[in-house]
């Protein structure tokens, strides 16, 4: 890793609280802008947040899977940028695990049939009649929009566990427009129209008129893994004079009444230092926000206690063993087991496992941050997903020769019943309170942002640093409303769509 500035700064025209995507992405544009920055980061090694790639004896370990594609050009543009010489082309390919056997994804009909078996395809099937003949005139929850869309068999072999597993609540909890959006453009019937042209060979052409969107073949990744981008974003923001304070963790910000000027204090190595800013943009988790702003807002304890996180974490296997799958990842649908993917390191890119006589793969488990899994020692995790590479017949645990952990914390915001009321209050206060202070980011807007969505927020609120004004409303920025990754790179000028994400709905009374 390069070194970062040894200096520690005292004043700043921003600080920016937080070296993932978006921080990084806002310190880069405002850098190549002249302006003086100066960036915190709380882990002591690693910048990129989420899309960081952690390093264990050589091996290289994505946390949870970054695929380096977008519909906006501004941000594919920005990529090539930071990084132009190491992007890698890389086959794209994921399949769902079900009781010992693998469906390609998206679902090929015939080989889907064949895998169910005779009965099991027939009870699917009239299942999916059932419910078109007879919907569900009252869809509340993701359960029930699926079950209405392709039947309960259907919903309880490909959507229910998986879905569970990562969201930590059950299907019938989740609101329905969440699955009408993950799940936007899907029909049984055009999937069997599209599995069969996939089965025969003859779906060669994207956006064919068919109601199903044809699935990437190919993806570019940065050939160390996503933090290879992160790290050159770091370096240059370094090299254009401005600082990156690694292993600074937040603690406080004050606003100077009479000069609107910031005072921010962190937590480093040597102690607490103070960074004198005209404006502050933030990516840390809005309730850590609101909370050591000083004096308290009043969000701070009416909304922001409220918001909750989903936690992540990966265990890595190196197994002795040629590459045990083709896939970038599998989904795991099968409920003996707590792992809910498995990603081959390789298949993203060679250069991620060194020893060409072993294999590396992650297990993903899907937390809450103290829970039984996030509490557990590495040794007892490493053990866990040996168990369960046997399970599901992947691998011989004989055959592993080493294993490590690496725990995300807030991976994924929680989207329940009250969380817009909350994060509409915040965001309601802090910005008319505080005209200078700009929340960015997955965790810094408590939205289920993608890693190019996240860079769009802070490109956005980098034009509004330099006009003086918020002339760009951040809050359009989201993910697409089709789930999949599909269409044309770059084919937009800028993105203004919205997918939900799970909600947690009220029970009937």
């Amino acid at each position: 890793m390069s070194e970062v500035s040894k200096q520690r700064p005292t004043s700043a025209d921003v600080a920016i609280i937080g070296a993932g995507p978006a921080g990084l992405t806002a310190a880069y544009l405002l850098t190549k802008e002249g302006y003086k920055v100066t960036v915190i980061e709380k882990d002591p090694v690693y910048v990129g947040g989420i899309s960081r790639t952690v390093e264990h004896e050589g091996f290289r370990f994505d946390i949870g899977g970054h695929r380096f594609f977008s519909k906006s050009r501004e941000v594919v543009d920005l990529w090539n940028e930071i990084l132009p010489d190491d992007f890698i082309e890389r086959p794209r390919m994921s399949r769902i695990y079900y009781e010992g056997k693998f469906y390609s994804y998206p679902l090929r009909a015939f080989e889907a049939l064949w895998n169910l078996g005779v009965i099991r395809s027939t009870l699917c099937m009239a299942s999916y009649a059932q419910a078109k003949l007879f919907p569900n005139k009252t869809v509340r929850s993701f359960e029930d929009w699926t079950i209405n869309q392709f039947g309960r068999k259907l919903y309880s072999i490909f959507f229910k566990t998986y879905t569970e597993k990562v969201w930590g609540m059950p299907c019938d909890e989740m609101s329905a427009d969440w699955a009408a959006q993950r799940i936007k453009g899907l029909s049984l019937g055009a999937a069997v129209l599209d599995g069969l042209k996939r089965s025969l060979g003859l779906n060669k052409k994207p956006n064919d008129g068919m109601a199903t969107k044809t699935l990437l073949e190919t993806f570019r990744y940065p050939r160390l893994g996503p933090g290879m981008m992160w790290d050159a974003a770091r370096d240059k923001v370094v090299a254009g004079g401005n600082h990156v304070l690694m292993d600074h963790s937040f603690k406080q910000l004050t606003q100077d009444q009479v000069s609107g000027r910031w005072r921010l204090t962190a937590n480093g190595p040597d102690g607490d230092i103070v960074i004198d800013a005209a404006h502050v943009i933030s990516s840390a988790p809005m309730r850590e926000l609101a909370a050591r702003i000083h004096p308290l807002p009043a969000c701070a304890l009416s909304a922001a206690p409220s918001l909750k996180y989903r936690d992540f974490l990966t265990v890595a296997l190196k197994i002795r063993s040629e590459d045990l799958f083709p896939d970038n990842w599998i989904y795991i649908h099968d409920s003996k087991v707590q792992v809910g993917r498995v990603q081959n390191f390789r298949s993203w890119s060679p250069e991620m496992v060194p020893d060409p006589e072993l294999a590396c793969v992650g297990l993903e488990y899907f937390c809450f941050e103290g829970d039984g899994l996030w509490a557990s020692s590495d040794e007892d995790l490493v053990e866990l997903a040996k168990r369960e590479m046997a399970i599901l017949g992947l691998c011989d645990p004989k055959d592993v020769v080493g294993g490590a952990v690496v725990r995300q914390e807030k991976a994924y915001p929680v989207y329940d019943d009250e969380y817009a009321a909350h994060v509409e209050t915040m965001r309601s206060e802090l910005e008319a309170r505080y005209p200078t202070l700009h929340m960015v980011g997955r965790n810094g807007m408590h939205r289920y942002n993608n890693q190019d969505h996240a860079m769009m927020t802070a490109m956005l609120t980098v034009r509004n640093i330099v006009a003086g004004e918020r002339v760009y409303d951040i809050w359009g920025v989201n993910e697409d409303a089709e789930y999949h990754e599909s269409g044309t790179e770059g084919e937009q000028a800028a993105l203004a769509s919205v997918r939900d994400v799970p909600a947690r709905v009220a029970k009937a009374a």
